[in-house]
């Protein structure tokens, strides 16, 4: 066995007689994807932000078949296309802006590909770990941000940002099922999907092919908390494209959160430190109302934010989108914002209930004082 300078493999057994056979190498076409998003703002006007840049809303994604089940946002988002990116390596990328109404812009950079298993895994390797991807959009969505600046609500100083990778194989030499791609080249799928240009142990390639599924026999998505890998057509990938932009919003959404109410819960623990004094438990009184109205808008937000997308009746699209958020660990953070609610919930009522005690004992000596003076009164006139 032999290698040419071809990088076609060539087998031969001459002690068999059989003749050489070339075995070419496996060659991919598709796409890498690069996604970046921002949390810039509590809310973003899509209407007043159509006008002012004159863009168009996403498209609703196409579907692998024919029923009427449809993944469809509430309010879609705007899109807006930007100038090719340049790499020092020479690799131009196409990219486009996303801007959801919940405060995230969405940053998409994306590449087209052709070549073999290696290059891909380098590749991966090379953009996941060496390019700072979130410093080239954040000066990319700076410039944009400016002119986008009267449609937002409220924008912050401070952008919590997210990064993801899509690498997108739309067509493979021989054209194999999700099964067999999977048995003879699931190593190399787990480490396209890790980033890694090593070979993962057994136990590592086997978990990360867990999260796989597929529709037809001949599709396949491998998601990861990182990056995903998608055997695809291009019509057929647009939907898994679509929720793993969503996911990784939706993650961004609830870190915005939890830092938001772990800022306020700190707030409030310093309010009941100061002091449990009459006059303490007045000053109590407007650290509770701000909480509740933190925890309004925490509320609104988030039931904003996870109802932005709607599933109707497209099951396949529902259990990718709920794989995905798995991965990306939108329900870690959806429960580390539900409980530190509940325990905002608690202290507010606690508060509230200090202030009822302070205002009935104010009260009751109010009605003691008046007591008194009207005794004073009584008994002076008697003396008099």
């Amino acid at each position: 066995m032999m290698q040419d300078g071809s990088n076609t493999l060539i087998v031969a057994e001459p002690s068999l007689g059989i003749k050489a056979e070339e075995v070419p190498d496996v060659i991919l076409h598709g796409s890498v994807l690069v996604l970046i998003q921002f949390d810039v703002c509590e809310e973003i006007k899509l209407d007043q932000l159509r006008q002012i840049f004159g863009a168009r809303k996403v498209e609703q994604p196409s579907f692998k078949h024919p029923a009427p089940g449809y993944v469809r946002y509430q309010r879609p988002p705007v899109l807006e296309s930007i100038e090719p990116l340049v790499l020092e390596t020479g690799e131009k990328l196409q990219g486009q802006i996303k801007y959801y109404d919940y405060g995230v812009l969405s940053v998409v950079f994306e590449l087209p590909f052709s070549g073999d298993w290696d290059r891909l895994i380098r590749l991966g390797s090379r953009w996941v770990w060496d390019v700072d991807f979130a410093a080239l959009a954040s000066r990319i969505v700076k410039q944009k941000l400016e002119r986008a600046r009267p449609a937002l609500v409220k924008p912050y100083d401070d952008w919590l940002s997210e990064d993801y990778f899509i690498f997108h194989v739309r067509e493979m030499s021989g054209a194999p099922s999700a099964a067999d791609l999977c048995n003879t080249d699931g190593a190399r799928i787990a480490q396209i999907v890790r980033g890694e240009v090593a070979q993962l142990s057994d136990g590592e390639r086997n978990e990360i092919l867990q999260s796989r599924i597929s529709y037809y026999p001949n599709d396949l998505a491998v998601i990861g908390w990182n990056a995903a890998f998608l055997y695809d057509s291009e019509s057929g990938a647009e939907t898994a494209i679509q929720l793993l932009e969503y996911a990784n919003s939706q993650l961004l959404e609830f870190r915005h959160y939890d830092e938001l109410l772990t800022e306020e819960l700190e707030q409030v623990y310093d309010a009941l430190d100061k002091g449990t004094g009459t006059l303490a438990r007045w000053r109590l009184a407007r650290a509770a109302s701000h909480l509740h109205t933190v925890l309004l808008d925490v509320n609104e937000l988030t039931e904003h934010a996870d109802n932005a997308i709607k599933f109707l009746s497209d099951m396949f699209s529902a259990r990718l989108y709920k794989l995905a958020a798995a991965k990306v660990g939108v329900p870690d953070y959806k429960d580390l914002v539900q409980e530190k609610l509940r325990t905002a919930e608690e202290l507010y009522r606690f508060m509230v209930d200090q202030f009822n005690q302070s205002r009935a004992f104010v009260l009751e000596l109010m009605v003691v004082i008046i007591l008194v003076i009207e005794l004073i009164f009584f008994f002076g006139e008697k003396v008099w």
